[in-house]
């Protein structure tokens, strides 16, 4: 009997059909590896885009407290701000119509305070609004000790004739100052 299946047909057919689904294959793996590659470079695109957010969400909430900020930073003194400290304090004076001069400054031992000590003179209601000026600024003071005297006069030798002029010595302390 004679065959009549042709067989060099069927084999270059094998031999193409086996090659095609080795290609198959290996592109399918190649882009199986290109998924998993991409979605690495998502996640990471992500989580690079929420830190992103994060970022413009912060400085956005730092604009907005940036004059809350700066009011709080004016309650504390640091040692670079010392001499406008004092000058803020000479400068209540003027508002309540006395003299102020502040005649010591001793940041103290333990470093949470500073102490200042000043004199100051005029009437008994400019003291007192001094007083209360320097009780509501900005700082956080203790007040360890005040002295208020009225002034005299000698006029006439032996006589002691009196003045409506006050003096006061103030001894204050800064408790909120960074060293």
């Amino acid at each position: 009997m004679k065959n009549n299946f042709p067989k060099i047909p069927l084999l270059i057919s094998s031999l193409l059909f086996f090659i095609c689904l080795f290609v198959f294959l290996y592109l399918y793996k190649d882009i199986k590896n290109n998924n998993k590659e991409s979605q690495l470079a998502e996640t990471q695109w992500q989580t690079e885009a929420l830190r992103r957010d994060e970022i413009k969400m912060l400085d956005y909430s730092i604009k907005i407290i940036e004059k809350e900020r700066t009011q709080l930073e004016t309650h504390f003194a640091q040692s670079s701000d010392v001499v406008p400290f004092l000058d803020i304090i000479e400068g209540l004076a003027p508002r309540a119509n006395i003299k102020a001069e502040v005649v010591s400054v001793d940041i103290l031992d333990n470093h949470n305070g500073l102490m200042v000590g000043m004199k100051a003179s005029g009437s008994f209601n400019g003291l007192y609004k001094f007083l209360t000026l320097l009780e509501n600024s900005p700082y956080e003071l203790e007040f360890i000790s005040m002295d208020i005297q009225k002034e005299m006069e000698l006029d006439i030798p032996g006589k002691k004739v009196e003045v409506s002029k006050w003096d006061a010595v103030f001894k204050i302390k800064l408790l909120s100052f960074i060293q």
